[in-house]
């Protein structure tokens, strides 16, 4: 006999969470589910732990800086210690979202979800049926099809490596893989052979990132951007990452290859079909309320959608749109406009709004702040030689139209630029705000 409900969540991640809570306040009866621990993507997979980790590589990369400078002595990192210390927040973490949503009354269920119907669902043994169903399942890495694809292992199994090899792969030209690239020379490995291949490094990632990569190069990293992987071949040793560029060819010989090329969304064993949920080149067919354009009973939030960029706050956003047109019955639809997103290398890197190409892709007429600025103090005082900025601005109403950040404290600079981006600031306005001194902040003046 199935278990009926006002709502049924697919996924435990952000969105799920915010929307099926926001639904039990209304005293909706609802349902929670996934195939996976409970608490998603950003909490377990993703975002959070990730951040923990590289404190270590980041703090071996400071004491390092200010070598002779008043720090003295060795500084290494021990890997296994850095995993338990990440394993202190994401262990709890599954047994944390359960105790919560069966403290406010919401079921929940263990397994993977199969549509069977338009509002029915079949989880196991269960069958569920459903007014409403919100699918908020995430993402997987991008099938890439080249030859020896199954070699490649993902960001989850790289974080979970009880140790690393002396000689690591990263196939992508994104923000996942720069994270990843600046953690590796820290690690002191025997032998450190350090490579990425990709054909998807995007112009608007190479135009404000560019002293980054010369500091991947300095510290011993085979970048290889604008390169196509074309096959991953297990050898003896290893295996050897086959890669072409301009017509030429070229080898990689590690031991370990990472795939960092993309996501998309987690769809694939859903039986959407079932249900009537079409699909376009990978992506649920959504309006612009986040809604199935084929089946109205269900919705879509965070990277199961990607409507918008593949975020936590976009998930948190997303959800937050699905919850009103749910239960408060308005016709709210997602704003995207200024969302802010970094990547955590050393230093990191940062952006939000508008790239110099999607700026003329839209006619705007603007002026460009840019300056490698390593000589501010920002950048001496950190010992942080590269640091830069690159500002879009609108000629006509001054008003921020993107920027690009790399450098010292710009993960939280960028916070700034995109509130001015959301909420139309001019450099005026900017400029006549008064930040603490001396912080990253306080630089954003002398950029514009």
């Amino acid at each position: 006999m199935a278990a009926s409900y006002d709502l049924v969540a697919i996924g435990t991640g952000t969105a799920a969470k915010i929307v099926v809570m926001r639904a039990q306040v209304a005293n909706w009866r609802v349902a929670i589910l996934d195939s996976r621990p409970f608490g998603g993507t950003c909490a377990l997979r993703g975002c959070d732990p990730k951040k923990m980790m590289i404190q270590g590589a980041k703090a071996l990369d400071h004491a390092h800086r200010m070598q002779g400078k008043g720090v003295e002595g060795e500084v290494r990192i021990d890997w296994a210690e850095l995993l338990r210390f990440k394993r202190e927040f994401t262990d709890p973490v599954p047994e944390k979202h359960q105790a919560m949503f069966s403290d406010k009354g919401i079921d929940t269920y263990h397994g993977q979800a199969r549509f069977t119907g338009p509002n029915r669902l079949e989880v196991e043994d269960q069958v569920l049926e459903a007014q409403h169903i919100l699918i908020a399942t995430g993402a997987e890495p991008a099938t890439l099809g080249i030859p020896g694809e199954e070699h490649l292992i993902d960001n989850e199994q790289f974080l979970e490596l009880a140790t690393l090899p002396p000689r690591i792969a990263l196939v992508g030209g994104g923000l996942l893989p720069q994270s990843f690239l600046t953690w590796l020379p820290g690690l002191e490995l025997k032998s450190p052979s350090y490579s990425t291949a990709s054909g998807c490094s995007s112009p608007s990632i190479r135009s404000w990132s560019i002293w980054l990569m010369e500091s991947f190069r300095d510290q011993g990293i085979d970048v290889r951007t604008q390169s196509n992987v074309d096959a991953i071949e297990k050898t003896a040793s290893g295996y050897r990452v086959r890669t072409s560029s301009n017509g030429e060819t070229g080898t990689v010989d590690v031991d370990l290859v990472v795939h960092a090329a993309g996501r998309k969304p987690a769809l694939k064993a859903l039986n959407l079909e079932a249900a009537g949920i079409e699909t376009e080149k990978g992506r649920l067919s959504l309006n612009e309320h986040l809604q199935s354009t084929s089946n109205p009973a269900v919705y879509a939030a965070g990277d199961a959608a990607q409507v918008g960029p593949p975020l936590t706050p976009v998930s948190s956003h997303d959800a937050k749109v699905v919850a009103a047109n749910l239960i408060d019955g308005k016709r709210s639809t997602p704003n995207y406009k200024g969302v802010p997103s970094v990547a955590f290398t050393i230093p990191p890197i940062a952006s939000a709004g508008l790239d110099e190409a999607q700026a003329r892709e839209q006619g705007l007429k603007f002026r460009v702040s840019s300056q490698h600025t390593q000589n501010w103090f920002t950048a001496r005082q950190a010992a942080e030689p590269v640091y830069g900025f690159k500002i879009f601005i609108e000629e006509e109403t001054d008003k921020v139209l993107g920027a690009h950040l790399v450098g010292p404290n710009v993960d939280e600079v960028i916070n700034v630029f995109a509130l001015a981006i959301r909420h139309g600031l001019t450099t005026t306005d900017l400029n006549t705000r008064m930040f603490a001194y001396p912080t990253g902040a306080s630089d954003i003046g002398s950029m514009l």
